[in-house]
């Protein structure tokens, strides 16, 4: 266990179900894998997106609560995630999203790499980003992390998770740096940007909540908890999240981190080929199944 395996999801905060799903899925083109509820408040969902198996470094997971406020990035948080676009591809997507009348906000270049950012519902930045490597439109590109002092949450990413530094572009007053995670399959990519005169953020609809690393199982994870023990960050207890197990600590920048294992994956309580059409709950809460299900809005995916 020398370096972390890369991101294993990336989970935030929207307005309304039903415009989250019909983006997610129908402009991003991700599966909805898992329909389930926020452990913390079963009136609420949690929504699950990836690959049609879910496959760590393909999830995006929201919170969505339909009476949050507007949410503002800024230093503390993590501010954008990209999608890997294959290279052959990116042309295509990116013409049919104007086709589409799927105005950008904004489009260039980084490190190389030519990217466009869309728009969610709930005004948050989703980034397309061109690569060479990417095999298919699910998996993630790269998390970017906005930070007051980068450095400090950079000796984390490169001490203690073995990531690799792979270079620094100034955009305005947008300093980036890139950092890899060696060996990493798919999402091996992080971002940390400093903005000059940035203000405070806001946590709230259009804001990512945390993002999650993978690691491989259960004797990993409590390997990952004692290294960062021994680098002075302690971490939450292990959390059953049913498809996953679960620590959580923050940065010294202040974003939440997550170590999330892969197994026992999306596939534990229904079938890969019917992932996310029906409502699963934890064990906890099927007593609690008729009323749950009055309070939550029904959903639809469109084809």
């Amino acid at each position: 266990m020398n370096s972390i395996s890369g991101i294993h999801h990336v989970t935030a905060i929207s307005g309304a179900p039903q415009p989250n799903v019909d983006f997610v899925t129908g402009v991003l083109g991700q599966k909805l894998v898992k329909k389930t509820v926020n452990f913390d408040d079963p009136g609420t969902y949690h929504l699950y997106y990836g690959d049609a198996a879910g496959s760590p470094g393909t999830i995006l997971t929201f919170f969505p609560f339909a009476d949050a406020g507007p949410g503002r990035a800024g230093p503390g948080m993590a501010s954008a995630y990209a999608y890997a676009i294959p290279a052959a591809d990116f042309d295509r997507i990116t013409d049919d999203l104007a086709v589409r009348g799927l105005t950008t906000a904004g489009a260039g270049q980084r490190f190389g790499e030519r990217f466009v950012t869309l728009r969610d519902p709930d005004g948050a930045p989703v980034e397309l980003v061109e690569s060479a490597e990417a095999r298919d439109g699910h998996g993630f590109h790269s998390v970017t992390l906005w930070e007051r002092d980068p450095e400090r949450t950079i000796r984390l990413l490169t001490d203690v998770f073995g990531y690799e530094h792979a270079g620094t572009e100034q955009d305005g007053a947008t300093e980036r740096q890139r950092l890899i995670a060696p060996g990493a399959e798919r999402a091996r990519i992080l971002d940390v940007i400093r903005v000059a005169g940035a203000q405070p953020g806001r946590q709230g609809a259009g804001t990512i909540h945390h993002i999650a690393f993978r690691t491989k199982d259960d004797a990993e994870q409590l390997e990952w908890m004692e290294r960062l023990a021994s680098a002075g960050h302690r971490t939450t207890p292990v959390t059953d999240r049913q498809y996953f197990n679960a620590i959580y600590f923050r940065e010294p920048g202040g974003v939440l981190f997550e170590i999330a294992t892969d197994p026992p994956g999306f596939a534990v309580d229904e079938p890969v080929q019917s992932l996310g059409q029906s409502l699963k709950l934890p064990p906890r809460y099927e007593p609690l199944r008729a009323r749950i299900e009055r309070v939550l809005p029904p959903l639809r995916v469109r084809a």
